[in-house]
Order: structure tokens, then sequence, then C-alpha cells
């Protein structure tokens, strides 16, 4: 019997089409934490950069998923296509509105898509990285011609707004961003590397229990601190400091590129000192490597795509380009998609 041929890939580009955002109507300013936990302004900015945060109104009826239509909603609209034309939804999120339905079909059900796929990605910070490349890959392979790639998470749901709660408090904001992938003939355009990688043997270094089992060995269980964020922050500083710049190394080589050679690196805002630690490290001016978590915190999986969209917003990002996204974060997890706009 002859064995057949493999097929050769399908020679199909793909592109990025549309953008949206969207942030919840409250603010929490450093000087609001001030006077909840015994913080200051100038301590909050000195360590993180950070100088308020978007936080949802529960009594507005404020979530992931209304947030999260406001941005998908935007994002069809910039594209300027119907929500009916979606092939798929994956949306990228660890803060879901209930454990089933899928938030994502919900979401489908408010935009007015279908019948689509839809399904919810959790990756927490790297989420939408991670869901990016793998929208590309259904789109390149020929499987699907739009998806759209939705980032969002409400993490002040899990928050506890008091000095026992202060190393997360005053890091983490709400907000969603959505992103329209779409098929395109012009067969330069997509993703040129990428990367995904896990350590979960580090997962305990930032985890949400929610029964009394969910505590490790080393983390004494409190009943107090069942739904709330634990963070072991050295520890993820230290990791996110010696990961950032070896991922982007990583993801260089396999493309065959020079850092400068990538017109912008848009990052997780995780802390402004190891984004700027970054930049030095490979000697990008300003304009290259985007911050905007002095407006809205560590957004999670809303973080990246917050950032494409204001950046596109502003013409600073347009086709042609070369555009490197980069996520670190829980499980613990890290990637990049290198793209050609």
């Amino acid at each position: 019997m002859t064995r057949a041929a493999p097929m050769d890939p399908p020679r199909i580009g793909v592109r990025i089409a549309g953008t949206g955002r969207a942030v919840p109507s409250g603010q929490l300013t450093n000087v609001d934490l001030a006077r909840l936990m015994q913080t200051s302004d100038e301590w909050i900015v000195q360590r993180t950069g950070i100088h308020t945060r978007r936080v949802c109104d529960r009594s507005k009826g404020e979530s992931c998923l209304p947030l999260a239509k406001e941005a998908l909603t935007k994002a069809l609209a910039d594209a300027r296509m119907d929500a009916r034309e979606l092939d798929m939804i994956i949306l990228a999120t660890l803060t879901e509105e209930m454990p089933c339905p899928p938030t994502s079909c919900q979401l489908a059900a408010a935009v007015g898509a279908g019948p689509c796929g839809a399904y919810d990605l959790s990756g927490a910070c790297s989420g939408f990285v991670f869901s990016l490349n793998t929208a590309w890959s259904m789109v390149r392979a020929g499987l699907h011609r739009t998806v759209a790639v939705v980032g969002a998470d409400t993490l002040s749901s899990y928050m506890e707004y008091n000095d026992h709660g202060r190393a997360t408090a005053i890091l983490f904001g709400d907000a969603a961003a959505a992103t329209i992938i779409r098929a395109t003939d012009d067969t330069s355009k997509g993703i040129i590397a990428q990367a995904m990688h896990t350590n979960g043997a580090r997962w305990a270094d930032l985890y949400i229990p929610l029964t009394m089992k969910h505590f490790p060995a080393e983390d004494p269980p409190e009943q107090a601190m069942i739904g709330r964020l634990h963070m072991n922050g050295k520890s993820v500083f230290k990791f996110a400091v010696s990961t950032f710049p070896e991922v982007i190394e990583q993801t260089l080589g396999r493309a065959g590129l020079r850092a400068e050679e990538v017109d912008h690196y848009i990052c997780h805002q995780s802390n402004a000192r190891i984004l700027e630690a970054a930049r030095e490290r490979f000697g990008l001016p300003a304009e290259k490597l985007y911050v905007n978590i002095d407006k809205y915190g560590n957004t999670v999986a809303a973080s990246v795509p917050l950032c494409l969209d204001e950046l596109r917003e502003a013409g600073r990002v347009r086709e042609g380009q070369r555009v490197m996204f980069v996520s670190f974060g829980a499980g613990l997890t890290w990637g990049t998609s290198l793209w050609q706009l």
C-alpha cells in the first residue's frame, strides 16, 4: 500500500482586522486604597508604576460578560463586520460569570453571533496570547475564516481591600479587550514565530483556593482566604524578570530577527519595573514598548489586547509592521506571538 504524501499546508494569510476595549465606570486610585489599608500613593507607584485601576460596580451590573460584550461589539465595528460572520469565539478569562455555561457562549448570544463555535480558555495572564496563537492556527489551517479573541477579567471580585489583601489589591484592575482575526489572501500576514510554556510545579506562587484542600502545604489554610487571590510576590517578580527577556530572545531566534527589527513589543502589564528592565535589556526606545499599567493596573487576560487597541486607535500600530505580544502569569505560564501585520 502506497503511503499518501503529506498535504501541503493551506496558503492562507491571517490578519488582525479589528480591535475594541471596555473598562468599568469605577476607578480605584492609590489615594482611595490608602484609606482602606496601610499604604500610600508613593509606595505603590515606586514598586509597581500603578496610579489607578478600574473596578467593576456589581450594583450597576458590571462583570466579565458585559465588559466582554462591549469590547467585542467595538471590535466587530472596527472590522466592519457583522457578528453573524464569526466562526469561533475564544474568550480568555479566569473570572467567568458562572461555572456553566461557558461565558463565551453567553457572549455569542449577547452580540448576536451564531451558530458559531465558542469556548473559554483559562490561561490567566497568558490567556490572550495563548488564545491568539490558537486562533491563528485555526485560520491558518483553513478550519475557520473569522475568529474573535477576547481577553476579559474582573479580578476585583477576588480581592480583599484591607491590610490582609494589600499585596494583591494594589495590583489588579478589571477590563476587557477583543481582537478579530480573519483569513486573507496575503500569505505574508500572520504569525512569524510563537512560544507557549508552563512550569506547573510552581502553581502555588499564584492561585485562588475554593476549598480548604486547595491550599498548598507551605501555605497554612485560612477559611477567610477562600475565594481570594494568593500570590508569592517576590517569587513571581523574580520569575517574570528572568523569563520575560528569555522568551523574547527565544522568539526572535525562531524568527531569525534582531530585537530592533520588531516595531512594537506589546507586553502583559504586570509591573512597570519589569517592563523597564526588559526594555533596557534589549536597548529598545520607549516608543517600542508600550506601558499603560499606570491607568489600569494588571488586567490579566485583558492586559495585552487593551494595549493593542490603544496603540491601533492612536495610529501607532498599523499594517506592515512586526509586533510581538508577550505574556507571563499564573500557572506559571509564559508565551509570545510575533506577527507580521
